[in-house]
């Protein structure tokens, strides 16, 4: 069985201490691969040679993220194009728009989600999205390219409106450990089975959104790729699945959307051992 997570902050300061022991501990517990995400130009950078340092086994995406949306001036736009050329760079992201935060102003937060929309549109790349309390401006600017884009909904934690509509728009649906929270993940547990298999991708968002049901919880409170297996348990059982599908068909789904080639795993397993 071979998970792939989709979204992992690895590049993340909270991981500087012993970040090669959270990449074998992911591989140990079956998660394959990893997409170290990119929310600002440096740790975009940072993503990548993460990525360079393990091919094949981590990805990066490339992007500025809402908060930073300020960042991303006209004279930073080659900077995160050539970023997008790179080998191992698989998405544009993590973009979109955030007004439950507003770090950036709203005009910004728009200009900069438009411009990378067109950059991914341009270079063929998938999206890695983030949307906050602004829905409507949101599907908006994906709607004006048609229908020349495709990515994921990253975290994705809405109602059913939302979720049918970014399924019409053809995007995947990311789900997190959002869904193992007994309070706030309720909505998400009775959507997830309405998610088509092949739209559905897994992710640990980690060190973020630690699984309120993980047990024993770690200390440290971070989340990591290894917990991607819990996640995934929790899904399959929502979707009266085995473990063993929900696997096969996320990972299937993860490595179509982002050009990942599979793993001879096994191999993988006993280099890290």
């Amino acid at each position: 069985m071979e998970l792939v997570d989709i979204g992992i902050n690895l590049a993340h300061d909270s991981y500087a201490g012993d970040r090669a022991a959270v990449i074998t501990r992911a591989a140990a517990c079956g998660v394959a691969q990893l997409i170290v995400t990119g929310a600002t130009l440096p740790s975009s950078a940072a993503a990548l040679e993460l990525a360079r340092a393990h091919p094949n086994r981590l990805f990066a995406t490339a992007g500025v993220h809402p908060h930073h949306a300020g960042e991303l001036t006209t004279g930073e736009m080659p900077r995160l194009r050539a970023l997008l050329g790179e080998s191992g760079v698989v998405a544009a992201g993590e973009c979109g728009l955030d007004y439950f935060r507003n770090y950036s102003p709203q005009p910004a937060q728009r200009r900069a989600f438009a411009e990378q929309l067109a950059l991914a549109a341009e270079l063929g790349k998938p999206l890695f999205l983030h949307q906050r309390d602004a829905h409507h401006d949101f599907t908006a600017a994906l709607r004006e390219h048609g229908g020349a884009l495709r990515g994921v909904a990253h975290c994705f934690t809405g109602g059913e409106a939302e979720l049918q509509i970014y399924l019409e728009l053809g995007l995947h649906i990311g789900i997190t450990g959002w869904i193992c929270d007994e309070r706030r993940g309720q909505q998400l547990q009775a959507l997830v089975s309405r998610i088509p298999a092949g739209r559905l991708l897994l992710e640990t968002d980690g060190p973020y959104l630690l699984p309120r049901d993980l047990v024993p919880r770690p200390a440290a409170r971070r989340n990591e790729p290894a917990f991607l297996h819990h996640i995934a348990t929790t899904v399959a059982r929502l979707r009266r699945e085995t473990l063993e599908e929900c696997a096969a068909h996320t990972t299937a789904a993860a490595r179509a959307l982002f050009d990942i080639p599979a793993l001879d795993f096994l191999s993988t397993i006993a280099a890290v051992n």
